[in-house]
């Protein structure tokens, strides 16, 4: 099961900082000549490596810029000229607090876009947009609400696939108000000290670097505050401690590689020289004793088995087959690349409710509802196939549709019903489905409530741009499968009417009974979610689970495989 807790990070005052510096700057020029000139000398871009963000002491530090990063070992591909980015703060007329956390930002990246590179958005910018689209839609702090802005992300996130060239002005201007927000969300979300101005920086990777020295660097790297950013998140602290042990055994060689062994499986009972081998293999990530070098499958090595199943997803027969095989030799490096990798995706998540929280895990297949830290709901679901994905967003489940129409989008219509209404004139009768409008293009078609209904008896609603939610299905065999992508992109539900009364509780007038019913009516009612409740959509191929397991599941998407050149040097 997933481990998600997203701990409140406590909101930083920046108004009372704003109004010291401002009492602070007042005094400052009835100082003498010697002070102001002293001042001014602060408030330039002097290459002071430090990591404070002035206050009293005058202080104004800047990172150097670092002229190492080239388009060579660069993670974007894409540059800008500093002017730009000096016109985007008189234009908008910054702060000087804002500007210089600007400047500090683009000098440790060499200019380089941290939100584009030429074949689009970064999946930073879409888990920062999430992160933003999330907290100017449902909470109390407006002060990062742009219409401007807002309705550019909406265009461009729809697009996984986009030409963006550096010449093009309002891309560059995006690159630069997406910043400035960030700049904004991390100051105004996380107590100062958590969070450094340089850790700050390097929150969206600059260049390819060897995973080693990024593993050695966030293992051993001390502050003098005893303030460390895995304290306000204890997601990706949990996946810091796993950190240091793959990080042992990459570093010690790894562990042995087992032959392959073609169809063939091993089971308890079993005898050969590839199960010592086998033993070995497990003994070093830590699964079974060291004690035991037999080559015979015996009890011990069965429990190890089923363990070691479970962390990746698998039903835990206790037999291994080739698929298990496969994992058990991927190697321990890349196993260290995964965990770094999604420790970057965990520093994009949410903050946290007091109540409830629903998370799916993509390539977990798999929902979770927690109240607090306490998970009281898993089911597993059916995800979008490769090619119709099942996007990363967050948002509010506000309304349950009993007994839906399902309104089939225009692709499919395209692709499957049009082609399928060729072949056979009486297919949308024979499919309960009517056209609802032709309009000389693609027509607009719907199928009506009832059995054999796409999205099954009941669906429930959170607005996203991706038209994305959570169905019943007719197709039940689909989930008992370990590996389950199949939708065009929704997310279908085990247990859809189990879900509706969780959801439905504090609404006594929807007992068990009448939602029963109403899922069988064969008439679409829609019901408003008195207390809409928090989504996560989530992309962990490395996660902790509740029981202090790291777990691996497949790059189902290849957005792994994606962010590792970009990533690692090796």
């Amino acid at each position: 099961m997933l481990l998600i807790f997203f701990p409140r990070f406590v909101v930083f005052n920046q108004q009372a900082q704003h109004l010291r510096k401002e009492k602070h700057m007042k005094k400052l020029f009835l100082y003498t000549a010697l002070c102001c000139s002293l001042f001014a000398a602060c408030q330039s871009n002097s290459g002071n490596d430090g990591d404070g963000d002035g206050g009293s002491e005058g202080k104004k530090n800047v990172t150097k810029r670092d002229y190492s990063i080239t388009k060579a070992n660069s993670y974007s591909d894409l540059f800008f000229d500093s002017t730009a980015m000096e016109g985007y703060i008189t234009q908008n007329k910054l702060a000087d607090t804002l500007a210089r956390r600007l400047r500090s930002f683009y000098n440790s990246r060499n200019y380089q876009f941290a939100w584009f590179s030429s074949d689009g958005l970064t999946e930073q910018a879409r888990g920062f947009w999430n992160l933003h689209d999330y907290v100017t839609s449902y909470g109390s702090d407006s002060t990062l609400k742009d219409k401007e802005l807002q309705k550019k992300m909406d265009g461009l996130v729809m697009q996984e696939k986009l030409s963006v060239s550096a010449s093009d002005k309002s891309i560059l201007n995006t690159e630069l108000k997406l910043t400035h927000h960030f700049i904004q969300y991390m100051l105004g979300n996380y107590e100062k000290g958590y969070v450094k101005r340089k850790e700050m920086e390097r929150f969206i990777p600059r260049k390819k670097e060897d995973p080693l020295t990024i593993a050695d660097s966030l293992i051993n790297k001390k502050h003098k505050d005893d303030k460390y950013y895995e304290d306000v998140n204890e997601v990706y602290g949990a996946l810091k401690e796993q950190l240091k042990k793959y990080y042992g055994i990459a570093k010690a060689g790894g562990w042995p590689t087992i032959p392959a062994a073609g169809k063939l499986s091993y089971k308890k009972g079993a005898s050969s020289p590839t199960i010592r081998t086998i033993k070995k293999r497990l003994q070093i990530e830590g699964y079974l004793p060291a004690s035991d070098t037999s080559q015979v499958f015996n009890d011990t090595l069965e429990m190890a088995v089923k363990s070691y199943q479970e962390i990746l997803g698998y039903k835990p027969d206790g037999v291994i087959g080739p698929n298990v095989l496969k994992e058990m030799n991927v190697p321990a490096v890349a196993r260290l690349d995964q965990i770094l990798l999604n420790m970057e995706r965990m520093r994009w998540t949410p903050i946290n409710h007091d109540g409830n929280l629903i998370v799916v895990n993509i390539p977990e297949f798999v929902l979770h509802i927690y109240e607090g830290k306490k998970e009281v709901v898993t089911m597993p679901v059916v995800v979008g196939k490769d090619g119709n994905n099942t996007m990363m967003f967050n948002g509010d489940l506000s309304t349950v549709v009993f007994s839906p129409y399902w309104n089939v989008p225009p692709s499919i219509v395209q692709k499957e019903i049009m082609p399928a209404m060729q072949r056979d004139p009486n297919y949308l009768a024979s499919q309960n489905m009517e056209m609802v409008s032709s309009g000389g293009g693609t027509p607009s078609i719907r199928q009506r409530p009832g059995e054999g209904n796409a999205l099954g008896k009941v669906k429930f609603l959170f607005p996203n741009s991706f038209n994305i939610y959570f169905h019943d299905t007719p197709s039940k065999s689909l989930f008992s499968r370990d590996k389950r992508a199949f939708s065009h992109g929704c997310i279908r539900l085990s247990d859809p009417e189990g879900m509706a009364n969780y959801v439905l509780r504090k609404q006594p007038e929807w007992t068990p009974e009448k939602i029963n019913a109403a899922m069988n009516a064969g008439v679409e009612k829609q019901v408003r979610v008195k207390d809409p409740i928090p989504v996560i959509i989530t992309y962990y191929t490395a996660w902790v689970d509740e029981r202090g397991r790291v777990n691996f599941r497949e790059d189902i998407y290849g957005h792994d495989k994606r962010i590792l050149g970009k990533m690692f040097t090796r």
